[in-house]
């Protein structure tokens, strides 16, 4: 087999399902026409951007609005195969021009909501639209304005028609996110995870992997843990096994088709997961326990008015934030619990495990020893 024939790429393909494009993606185009019709007086249709991993793909135009000093385009979101809540949704955006210096600034039209509390990898009263889609958004906003001449100085306002009501079926009230969904997205692609294809998938990538003679392979959550493993280690693709949410998936085959070194690898919140006994990681099917991780920083040294306080945290990175101001490692205690549930789940099978857990920007908070 070759070297292409794993990793990521090969495991999606194996599947039979169709990708489909995140909110941040459907923004990123939506803002790119309008802003193209502002210099202009033309919206592109369809619109091309470049996603981070160099795709390219181009997005019809569902509205075109174009008024004195502002422009709004639209694009209904397409999952793929995914069941994603977002799937058909109509993703505005606005973008009106603002005085030389201003850079992009973003705002939350409705159905788009704003955040309330701590935890999230943006500050309280900022508009759900993570940190990735606005960097996707301010490069195609600069590529406009040096393709026809304007400042890129702008404020971008995204809406989702509908979408106050669609994220009641999230998690985001939970999270102190209000009045609608967040713009989410890491890569710019929607990978669809029918579970029975997606657990054949994992299956087959640890087959491929241990044909080519690879003995330490890295079970990922996503694209940015994938990343923290090929910095950390040198892994090629064909070694990298995209869990997703399937993390009992991965140590299951992997106790009956050995190799010598399992590396699992993914976002604090999911890991810990891992670390109180789930090994299904989605958030439809199990839930960060805060009190779980206030029993684990108080054996880290924390005092009971900090384990009181992470044992009602906004979310899992903001119990770790908690913990890092006051010098408890709850991190590195996540990952080890993490790798001692795996090496429970793999029943003595002759597998090495360590367990790296990192944040949304891809930092390591959290590493086990190999055992």
């Amino acid at each position: 087999m070759g070297e292409s024939e794993g990793g990521r790429d090969a495991q999606l393909k194996h599947t039979g399902l169709r990708p489909g494009w995140t909110t941040g993606a459907c923004a990123t185009a939506a803002a790119t026409a309008a802003y193209t019709a502002l210099l202009t007086g033309d919206f592109p249709d369809p619109v091309t951007i470049t996603l981070p991993k160099g795709q390219t793909p181009a997005f019809a135009l569902a509205v075109e609005e174009l008024a004195e000093g502002r422009a709004t385009a639209g694009v209904v979101k397409d999952a793929g195969d995914d069941p994603d809540v977002t799937h058909g949704a109509l993703v505005r955006v606005t973008v009106r021009k603002l005085p030389p210096g201003s850079g992009v600034v973003f705002r939350a039209g409705p159905g788009v909501g704003t955040v309330t509390l701590p935890g999230l990898p943006l500050d309280v009263g900022e508009p759900a639209i993570n940190p990735v889609p606005r960097g996707m958004i301010r490069d195609h906003i600069a590529q406009v304005a040096a393709e026809h001449r304007g400042s890129g100085d702008v404020e971008v306002t995204v809406s989702v028609d509908d979408g106050e009501e669609i994220a009641r079926s999230t998690w985001n009230p939970r999270l102190g996110i209000l009045g609608g969904l967040s713009i989410l997205g890491t890569t710019g692609v929607v990978v669809p995870y029918s579970c029975s294809a997606w657990i054949d998938s994992i299956r087959r990538g640890v087959d491929v992997a241990r044909a080519a003679g690879h003995t330490h392979v890295a079970g990922c959550t996503g694209s940015t843990s994938e990343r923290t493993v090929v910095s950390e280690y040198g892994l090629p693709e064909i070694a990298l096994l995209d869990m997703g949410d399937f993390a009992g998936a991965v140590l299951k085959y992997v106790r009956r088709h050995p190799v010598d070194r399992l590396t699992v690898c993914g976002g604090f919140a999911k890991l810990s997961k891992l670390a109180a006994g789930h090994l299904d990681l989605h958030s439809a099917r199990s839930q960060v326990d805060k009190p779980f991780l206030a029993g684990l920083a108080r054996r880290g040294g924390a005092d009971e008015a900090l384990a009181a306080e992470v044992a009602v945290a906004n979310t899992g990175l903001a119990a770790l934030q908690l913990c890092l101001t006051r010098g408890v490692p709850l991190g590195d205690l996540v990952a080890v619990a993490a790798r001692d549930e795996a090496l429970s789940v793999l029943r003595g099978a002759p597998v090495a495990v360590d367990v790296i857990c990192i944040d949304r920007a891809g930092t390591v908070v959290g590493r086990s020893s190999v055992r």
